[in-house]
């Protein structure tokens, strides 16, 4: 098995850099969800996170809904031109929890080990 190095995960799946002979590539961004994974470039990862951000503000009409965030499925966009996700606003909360904790961390992490670094 290949080894990762571990960006974020949550209760829904997880976020890794892959590991060659001992080495980050940080390049791109393994993002594993619902039997789904996705090898995503930092700004595709950035641009995923505004269409999660659309999405929510599109389907905002669980609120005074008695079923609540869990029968409505609709279509998640994703940078993959060619692929769209069917999830439940309950799943994408938690991808939107997903793709936000892995960029703050990766932001974090370039800003202590780059530029904060005395």
């Amino acid at each position: 098995m290949r080894e990762i190095e571990q960006i974020y995960h949550n209760n829904f799946g997880i976020a890794f850099y892959w590991k060659d002979h001992n080495i980050t590539i940080s390049d791109k961004v393994q993002l594993v969800f619902k039997e789904t994974g996705f090898y995503f470039t930092i700004e595709e990862l950035n641009l995923f996170c505004n269409l999660i951000e659309d999405s929510m503000i599109e389907n905002a009409c669980c609120e005074a809904c008695e079923m609540k965030y869990s029968c409505h499925k609709f279509l998640l966009k994703t940078p993959c031109n060619s692929i769209d996700l069917a999830v439940n606003m309950t799943e994408l909360k938690s991808i939107k929890d997903l793709v936000e904790g892995s960029l703050f961390k990766i932001e974090l992490d370039e800003y202590v080990y780059g530029v904060g670094m005395n």
